[in-house]
């Protein structure tokens, strides 16, 4: 095997604890220091480099976006991943940015397909104006059913990626992915 490539932190990780010669490249959304898979953004050391795509810092901007296309939306749901790492640091971010805006934000968790379908329900039952989705592989992988479920409950939605909008989804915001790893 000549490089590992890897797409998220999880599979940074587990690359890492696999070999320490092989060259990986890693794209991870979580700061690769905080979780130890670099020792420094200047000198990674060992066999990893790659990209950090500052996932976390979006929350804000997606909000702001939301709030310009929406401007009488009030209730807006954030959905997360508990188990993505960035899903804290993008709950505060967002709240903030809220609190500023003078928005209510109510954050919500899905890590299986029935937390989703609970999650659509709730957000009709508490009458959200619009959705903000995490950048998760989990939610990635699952992008055509998460544009149906807004689009069948009359949820505006923003998205981290335009894989979203490809596939019907209202609007998106963030790096795009195929040119980070070129």
């Amino acid at each position: 095997m000549a490089v590992i490539v890897t797409w998220d932190a999880p599979a940074s990780l587990a690359a890492k604890a696999a070999t320490k010669t092989t060259p990986i490249v890693f794209l991870t959304g979580t700061d690769p220091v905080e979780i130890g898979l670099v020792e420094s953004f200047s000198r990674p050391s060992g066999n990893l480099t790659g990209i950090y795509n500052l996932v976390a810092g979006l929350g804000p901007k997606h909000l702001e976006l939301l709030h310009e296309l929406l401007p009488t939306a009030s209730m807006i749901v954030s959905l997360l991943n508990p188990d993505n790492p960035n899903a804290r640091a993008y709950a505060l971010g967002t709240q903030a940015a809220a609190d500023v805006l003078g928005l209510r934000l109510h954050v919500l968790t899905a890590h299986t397909e029935a937390d989703l379908e609970a999650a659509f329900g709730i957000m009709v039952q508490q009458r959200a104006d619009a959705l903000l989705v995490i950048a998760d592989p989990f939610f990635i992988a699952r992008r055509e059913r998460f544009v149906g479920l807004a689009a069948d409950h009359a949820i505006p939605a923003i998205y981290p990626l335009r894989w979203y909008p490809e596939c019907g989804g209202l609007m998106s915001y963030g790096a795009e992915i195929e040119s980070l790893y070129r």
